[in-house]
């Protein structure tokens, strides 16, 4: 989305409902990204046995009633595993992404607002972020805070703040420059009122598709670390911890990496399908070409 595509009002939740139900794609990412919800929340009610319990003599076992989608090494269901695992997931690229919004958000806003020198020194410092690949810059910031659930979301954290700030800064330079802000400015509001009033809530559409995109590439980063063992360290949980384990049975039993492998790529694409959806039904010179 560009940035004169902001100035245009949200349109109602129920509409965007409506139209993102009517796009094939987007009622695709719509039910994969609810569906990976509701199993992480329902994992305690889908799998009462935790995500730890060994079943020795089924160790490797291959799908079966007892354990839906096969046991690994140690004889844990991979399913049980799997759901605990969407819990880590999400909750450490909720908490990311939650972060990069936040600062990266309000960076890039107050530098479009009061440009001058807050704007270059803000939009340089988030070149240096954007210099480094986002996988190696993760894996340098937990080499230095450690290893864990919380350090993971803080790298993943860090790597994403500079592309909040820069989406957010290209529509609030134009926002700032509006009519409304102009009056704002006229009836004597404060530069606080007027950011958080007046620009913030007409970044909306924005925000909603980046966040929708970021979640889908942070789960991502976060089963690449923990692939990496750098991330949800053992025996808690984790898709990439889990295909990472899964490596050196291959040949015995395929089935951990197969499916810890899909519901990564489910849970990414889901986030994925409904944020470029979502981008398409924003688009002003998109909405009436259904």
């Amino acid at each position: 989305m560009s940035a004169a595509e902001v100035a245009a009002p949200p349109r109602r939740s129920q509409g965007l409902l409506a139209r993102l139900t009517r796009n094939p794609l987007g009622l695709t990412g719509l039910l994969l990204t609810v569906m990976v919800v509701v199993l992480a929340l329902a994992a305690p009610l889908l799998a009462p046995a935790g995500p730890l319990a060994q079943d020795i003599l089924g160790r490797l076992g291959p799908p079966s009633a007892k354990h839906w989608l096969g046991s690994d090494q140690f004889g844990r269901d991979t399913f049980g595993r799997i759901l605990y695992g969407y819990r880590a997931s999400l909750g450490v690229s909720v908490g990311a992404v939650g972060l990069a919004l936040v600062i990266g958000g309000t960076l890039g806003t107050l530098a479009a607002y009061f440009g001058g020198w807050l704007d270059r020194i803000v939009m340089r410092l988030m070149d240096v972020l954007l210099a480094f690949p986002v996988i190696l810059l993760a894996i340098g910031i937990v080499a230095v805070l450690g290893q864990g659930s919380l350090n993971t979301a803080l790298a993943i954290g860090v790597v994403y703040v500079p592309t909040f700030a820069r989406l957010l800064r290209g529509p609030a330079l134009i926002l700032k420059e509006s009519d409304y802000v102009s009056a704002a400015h006229g009836l004597g509001a404060n530069d606080a009122r007027i950011v958080f009033r007046h620009i913030l809530p007409n970044l909306a559409a924005v925000i909603l598709v980046q966040t929708s995109v970021a979640l889908s590439t942070a789960i991502l980063v976060e089963a690449s670390l923990s692939f990496l063992g750098l991330g949800t360290q053992p025996p808690n949980p984790s898709l990439g911890l889990m295909l990472s384990e899964s490596r050196s049975f291959l040949t015995l039993q395929p089935w951990p990496a197969v499916f810890s492998g899909l519901a990564i790529l489910l849970a990414s694409l889901g986030f994925n399908l409904l944020g470029d959806s979502l981008r398409d039904i924003l688009d002003p010179r998109l909405r009436g070409r259904d």
